[in-house]
């Protein structure tokens, strides 16, 4: 077999692994070192494992994940997120289809505060969707709500999809976070638009609510969430403003969360432990994929299959309409079978050669990706966040309402992309090359 060949068979086998729900991180690891001996010897396999996982594991900016990931677990155990949806059901319930509304609000923010999709969905589905179904939302609404505005930490900073990219792809997570917070913003207000246009056709989607609530109430419900705003306003404002880096973005976060919650005496060292093990948890398999996929791009770069790919891709067409396409096409199929993060390490091996070949600015690339990956998160038949909302709910929903309910949004998600590729300047970006 010659090179190329074999790394169409370990990209093959890998997938195969994948579907046989081997852990990714696994599944590449094996897949690479079996592929790099069969390419060299094995010696020059096992001298990538033993120096490969520490030089990766030093990475400076790698560390704003883990940091990230602690200060929202650290919110969600001291209860600083609890009153969210209560404070945005207040102030938006009179709206058309206002539990819905108040659901995509409370998401974003809970979503700036945790940076994971999955984490924001299983936190609202247990505290938005019951209360929609008690006030009689369709059940699709109710839950494809949930399902997709979890997708809102994928681009909303602090993000961890965005984070891993940046050290990846070796660009600025700082710009990352930057470009991403218009087209996350814009996400949310699609998701909230379309809300309100159809319950307004179709009041019956929205139930029997009528919440009538004072301004002492308003004021006592903003009173329980003033922390969330501040903690997010202070991390990204520093970011934004060159105050600190993400990564230390993260641990000034963590800090100020801290010193809220000890304010707020909710800091208890039950709670510091459970973000801990939580973190310690997320944090590791992170690592073991971003190991892997290491490995996976070692092998496939000596294979040679990542140029053999950029050659096959251009020469159809350079034009970047063309390239987002074939683009767009890997990451929707591939989205339907894997998550998130292991679909992005994954893919980048082979995606990234091909976007400096064709002189594409990797920030904006970046969040079309991110964008991508969203739309994975709920597609069927895999569509994670989907799971999450019915593991939470149990025999209350089934898996088919909330894929209907899905779709609506899945619809948005595909205009928002649109608009992200068509107007660069959504992303804080002056393109370099357009069509």
């Amino acid at each position: 077999m010659s090179n190329i060949e074999i790394g169409v068979a370990g990209i093959a086998i890998a997938l195969a692994l994948i579907a046989l729900r081997v852990p990714i991180g696994i599944a590449l690891g094996l897949v690479s070192i079996i592929g790099i001996s069969e390419l060299t010897n094995m010696r020059v396999a096992w001298g990538m494992i033993s120096a490969t996982p520490f030089d990766f594991a030093g990475t400076w900016e790698l560390t704003a994940a883990p940091m990230f990931l602690f200060m929202g677990y650290l919110c969600t155990s001291t209860r600083m997120t609890q009153g969210l949806f209560h404070a945005m059901r207040l102030y938006l319930a009179r709206l058309p289809g206002g539990l819905a509304v108040s659901s995509v609000m409370a998401s974003a923010f809970f979503a700036a505060a945790s940076g994971s999709s999955v984490a924001t969905s299983a936190a609202m589905s247990r505290i938005a969707v019951p209360e929609m179904l008690k006030h009689h939302y369709d059940k699709g609404l109710a839950t494809g709500t949930v399902a997709a505005s979890g997708t809102l930490g994928s681009l909303i900073p602090p993000s961890v999809l965005l984070v891993l990219y940046g050290v990846y792809a070796q660009v600025s997570v700082g710009q990352l976070f930057m470009a991403g917070f218009i087209p996350g913003v814009l996400s949310a207000l699609l998701y909230i638009a379309m809300i309100m246009v159809r319950t307004k056709l179709n009041p019956s989607l929205a139930g029997d609510v009528d919440v009538r609530s004072t301004w002492d109430e308003k004021w006592d419900a903003f009173k329980d969430i003033w922390p969330l705003p501040l903690l997010i306003g202070s991390v990204l404002g520093g970011i934004f403003l060159g105050v600190f880096s993400p990564t230390e973005a993260g641990a000034v976060g963590t800090t100020i969360a801290a010193v809220i919650a000890f304010a707020r005496r909710s800091l208890t060292m039950e709670a510091i432990k459970e973000a801990l093990v939580s973190t310690a948890v997320s944090t590791a398999s992170i690592f073991i994929i971003l190991i892997g996929s290491l490995f996976f791009t070692r092998f496939l770069a000596m294979s040679g299959v990542p140029a053999a790919f950029s050659e096959l891709i251009l020469g159809v067409s350079t034009e970047t309409w063309w390239i987002i396409l074939a683009v767009a096409l890997i990451y929707l199929v591939l989205g339907m079978f894997i998550d998130s993060i292991g679909l992005l390490l994954l893919t980048l091996p082979l995606i990234l050669p091909l976007v400096e070949g064709a002189d594409l600015n990797l920030i904006w690339f970046g969040i079309i990706v991110v964008k991508l990956l969203e739309v994975g998160l709920v597609t069927p038949p895999i569509g994670l966040n989907v799971y999450v909302i019915k593991g939470a709910l149990g025999k209350s929903v089934t898996l088919s309402e909330v894929f209907r309910g899905v779709s609506w949004f899945i619809v948005m998600d595909v205009i928002a992309l649109l608009l992200i590729v068509l107007i660069p300047a959504l992303s804080l970006y002056l393109p370099q090359k357009m069509f």
